[in-house]
């Protein structure tokens, strides 16, 4: 009955819906009727701007983060991974929002966080590389889900002080959960192969338009 209790706690953390909350409580908007619609990071930084946009990130972050440490707290020797799970789905089908979320990149990297700090800090690196590269907050997600899957077979035998063994839960719930987002990024994949989707203003991206101006 613990468990099944925790399971429903960690639910509910991932549905909280921070953009949606944030922006109605301090800006009297619902960004899911601006932008892409879309309730989550990205669409905030883009309706509400910087500051909204940094504190719903960590929010959903820290959504991920606590469900997966329920176990932790609660002396349970229970995989986190499979509370972050539940915290991701809530994010994704929010039981405070219509069951219309976000597309769950962020809170699967607070689980990641919770699982392995330094596995977390290695796919922060990755992901601020190819978003430097791409200019493109999607494509340096889905790229970054990619490295995880990768990762999980490569790292614990080149690198065992960031992920010492490996974890065949973690490889399959990497694998499912890469090709979910991939599903949820089904939009901005078709926006990316058209050459429309939207950049933002760092990396390769910036250096070119400067670039122009002169």
């Amino acid at each position: 009955m613990k468990i099944f209790l925790l399971f429903i706690i960690a639910y509910l953390l991932g549905s909280i819906p921070s953009g949606v909350w944030l922006g109605k409580l301090f800006f009297k908007k619902d960004i899911r009727e601006f932008g892409s619609g879309n309730s989550g990071t990205t669409n905030t930084f883009r309706v509400l701007g910087k500051k909204a946009g940094m504190i719903v990130l960590a929010m959903d972050i820290l959504k991920g983060t606590l469900a997966a440490c329920l176990p932790y707290l609660f002396h349970l020797n229970i995989n986190p991974l499979w509370f972050g799970i539940a915290a991701i789905i809530g994010h994704t089908f929010p039981i405070f929002a219509d069951f219309k979320g976000g597309k769950a990149v962020a809170t699967s990297a607070g689980m990641l966080l919770a699982y392995s700090p330094r596995f977390f800090i290695y796919i922060v690196i990755f992901f601020l590389i190819y978003l430097f590269l791409t200019s493109m907050v999607s494509l340096a997600s889905l790229l970054s889900f990619a490295t995880i899957v990768l990762s999980t077979f490569i790292l614990p035998f080149i690198c065992p002080a960031i992920l010492p063994k490996h974890d065949w839960l973690l490889t399959i719930m990497a694998i499912a959960i890469t090709i979910f987002v991939f599903i949820r990024h089904k939009e901005n994949i078709r926006r990316i192969k058209d050459g429309t989707e939207n950049r933002v203003p760092f990396g390769f991206n910036k250096a070119a338009k400067k670039k122009s101006e002169k």
